[in-house]
């Protein structure tokens, strides 16, 4: 399928669906949250008119973009939040943070809709040629696209991160049921859909084709920011003069924590204390992973060889990757996968399972092992570990090139 041609003139005013950064109040960034924000960054750089639209239980507001730009310093941590307004207690299952930030919502708004009213009442406030842009796979109802689409001109562009839970659901959390319905109210209503990879557009075209219909698309590889390392930020607990690896994002089943803890319950059965290196778990545990979080509760390795970290700064993250002999990387399934990307960039090596995109983004800069093969992980990790020089055991040539945003951006806003 042949990639969508650009818009016939720039749009008028663009319209940027920040729902689930503001669901994530908080609550620490994953990869997703991280994207939509450097789109918050990036158009609130441009001249056109901006506004931000958000969906919440307290209903949809609607910002300008001075309203936008003082919610991104919120949302950055540049300004505080203010103090919950009395309407906010009403939400009780809301946390402190999450009052703050509704109620700063309520008073940047320059329009709103009720609760469960329809979002179309919006539409009147925004320009005509107004494109509305939504990159964090929430908010994709119909009501959204109804407003949009009163809107004269107007248009939606949405950017679709995966597939996963409709190629793979026994790896999907349980709010993943209705995916299969976004991506088809995607398929028959948007006018251009961004991929984050060619690997991900082939898989939602493929799904598309089965819905009825295959939008314009075009596909954009994520632009890869590092966080500076910190390593002032590290925990005192953490001996950095060991050999260590590291494992990064949410502890959940498709990125295969059990295939490491193999190993490593392995290592304890073969080799003497101080022979076995340390793998730092890093992320917060997700879902339908007992058996895992099972492990790390009652593994005598934890705190000695296996360290679990859910809290580190950004600045702790880089540096520890930084340290690390590899990242390891078994997942069974990614629609980018970040962290190889980002471990790439800091110049530490990464293990990888063979996934198609790890190709496309870093070709043969990663060691790749298959899954199925714990031998060959248990191999490669000792080596590493006991290697004088473990960077050049594992070189390939590689130059540290990742993607960037600016490159991300020249495609994507010549035709949005």
């Amino acid at each position: 399928m042949t990639g969508p041609r650009p818009a016939e003139g720039p749009p008028a005013a663009r319209l940027l669906d920040l729902t689930r950064l503001m669901s994530r109040v908080g609550r620490g960034w994953s990869g997703v949250d991280r994207v939509e924000a450097a789109y918050l960054r990036r158009l609130l750089s441009r001249p056109e008119p901006l506004f931000a639209l958000v969906n919440t239980g307290r209903g949809a507001f609607l910002l300008d973009r001075a309203g936008t730009g003082a919610l991104s310093d919120r949302l950055h941590g540049h300004a505080p939040w203010g103090r919950p307004d009395p309407v906010s207690f009403l939400f009780r299952k809301q946390s402190p943070a999450g009052r703050a930030a509704l109620s700063d919502l309520a008073r940047l708004a320059v329009a709103r809709t009720g609760r469960h009213r329809p979002l179309m009442a919006l539409a009147r406030h925004l320009p005509a040629n107004t494109a509305w842009i939504n990159v964090g796979h929430a908010n994709l109802g119909a009501g959204a696209f109804d407003m949009i689409g009163a809107v004269p001109g107007g248009r939606a562009t949405v950017l679709i991160h995966d597939t996963i839970p409709l190629d793979h659901p026994e790896f999907s959390s349980p709010g993943a049921a209705d995916f299969r319905d976004r991506l088809q109210r995607v398929a028959r209503r948007a006018d251009l859909v961004i991929y984050n990879s060619k690997q991900t557009r082939i898989a939602a075209e493929r799904w598309m084709t089965r819905l009825g219909r295959v939008p314009p698309g075009i596909s954009a590889l994520l632009g890869v920011e590092v966080a500076p390392p910190r390593p002032r930020d590290l925990p005192d607990a953490i001996d950095l003069s060991r050999p260590f690896f590291v494992i990064l994002g949410t502890i959940e089943p498709r990125k295969n924590h059990r295939l490491l803890f193999h190993i490593w319950d392995g290592f304890a059965e073969t080799l003497a204390a101080e022979q076995i290196p340390d793998l730092h778990v890093i992320g917060r545990r997700g879902w339908a992973n007992e058996e895992v979080f099972a492990w790390l509760d009652i593994s005598p390795l934890v705190g000695r060889h296996v360290h679990e970290w859910n809290d580190l700064s950004d600045g702790a993250v880089s540096a520890l990757v930084q340290r690390a002999r590899a990242l390891l990387m078994p997942s069974f399934a990614e629609g980018f996968g970040l962290p190889v990307a980002e471990a790439h960039a800091l110049g530490t090596p990464v293990i990888a399972n063979p996934l198609p995109v790890f190709r496309e983004i870093l070709g043969n800069n990663p060691v790749y092992a298959d899954v199925d093969d714990m031998y060959s992980w248990r191999q490669l990790i000792l080596e590493l570990s006991q290697a004088e020089k473990p960077r050049q055991t594992v070189a390939t040539g590689g130059t540290g090139k990742v993607p960037t945003w600016q490159e991300h951006f020249n495609l994507v806003l010549r035709v949005t």
